[in-house]
């Protein structure tokens, strides 16, 4: 489709250093932008990225009712740039916008305009091993009124970061505390959702986490706070024998397309897998049995992320001081395709000359 394009007056890219761009802290010159309005979404257009104007009773502000989705485009050694499967992140953004009461957005605003983004923006895609393009599609309720309700219409944008690895250590195996007193998400709730309510609601419990010497939370279920769920931005794995389990899609977890990319090779090489409730009880019985082989999560940002350590109610166990062959496995498949080293067989990657 013709995209109606508005260029930057100047770039600022020449005097930005892509060289360690850090995760999130850096955008490009341009943004996809679209609205919805009397009963239908419009046309999206290219702008150049900059603030936006608001009012202050914009409903979003006070109620919060917004979606975002996070997927990457990488680097290829042959020029081309490659996005890891955005038709599911199409999928995944549009379920969170039927939870939250927002009109689904057209499929053209991921097939057309993004791609027309990346191209006009390409050159601040960062070219060493590890960067990558961070892309972040979000819509949020753009009409001003106080009261609760759906709003009458809305914002739709994209916009690109050109980032590094996620960990700024490496892949090395980060330290979980299950929460004693806080929960993500319970049933019925929004959890399943991508919606900026569920990570708010997790900075407390992250921090209290970190400042106790641990990286991320390991949330358990809402009613007993024994079944494992995730983590504060991963889906998780854990190995126990020579059964990959990982916590069942029930209405309380994000559904990843890292998880549904792991599951997927995991069947496909003949491993036994398990989507099934996991109690922290359980993990802990099979470390100390041996048979806790490895624990790992999977998301966007860091790909996979090994576990090293899990606390729980005074207990530690310690599982590794480095990520797992299994693991290690997964992540040099999935970079493979998202680089262009390995052969997409799954047809996970869209490609831009």
């Amino acid at each position: 489709m013709n995209i109606p394009i508005t260029k930057a007056t100047a770039s600022r890219l020449p005097t930005t250093d892509l060289s360690d761009p850090g995760f999130g802290l850096i955008f490009t010159d341009h943004m996809v932008q679209a609205f919805h309005e009397n009963g239908s979404w419009g046309e999206p257009e290219i702008i150049p990225y900059g603030p936006m104007r608001l009012d202050p009773g914009t409903c979003m502000l006070h109620y919060g009712q917004a979606v975002f989705e996070g997927l990457k485009a990488f680097p290829t050694d042959n020029g081309h740039i490659n996005i890891f499967r955005p038709d599911k992140h199409y999928e995944r953004f549009n379920r969170s916008c039927q939870r939250l009461c927002i009109p689904e957005i057209p499929e053209h605003y991921f097939t057309d305009a993004l791609p027309e983004l990346l191209q006009l923006d390409r050159n601040w895609l960062p070219q060493q091993d590890g960067q990558a393009m961070y892309i972040r599609p979000f819509v949020f309720g753009d009409e001003s009124f106080l009261g609760v309700k759906p709003a009458k219409r809305y914002r739709f944008l994209i916009i690109l970061s050109p980032v590094g690895a996620y960990y700024a250590e490496g892949i090395k195996p980060v330290k979980l505390m299950a929460s004693p007193r806080f929960v993500r998400a319970v049933q019925g709730g929004v959890g399943e959702a991508k919606t900026p309510a569920n990570y708010a609601a997790s900075l407390l419990p992250a921090s209290e986490a970190m400042a106790s010497g641990f990286t991320q939370v390991l949330w358990l279920d809402a009613h007993q706070h024994e079944y494992v769920e995730e983590v504060g931005t991963m889906n998780i794995f854990f190995l126990i024998g020579d059964t990959l389990i990982t916590s069942p899609l029930a209405g309380t977890i994000l559904g990843g397309v890292t998880r549904m990319s792991v599951i997927a090779l995991a069947k496909e090489w003949g491993l036994n897998i398990e989507e099934r409730p996991l109690s922290i009880k359980e993990v802990f019985e099979a470390s100390r049995s041996g048979e806790l082989k490895e624990v790992f999560g999977t998301g966007t940002a860091a790909v996979i992320s090994p576990v090293g350590l899990i606390h729980h109610e005074g207990e530690e166990i310690q599982i590794t001081d480095e990520i797992g062959p299994l693991a290690q496995r997964f992540y040099d498949y999935i970079t493979g395709v998202q680089y262009g080293r390995a052969a997409d067989d799954h047809g996970w990657v869209t490609y831009l000359d």
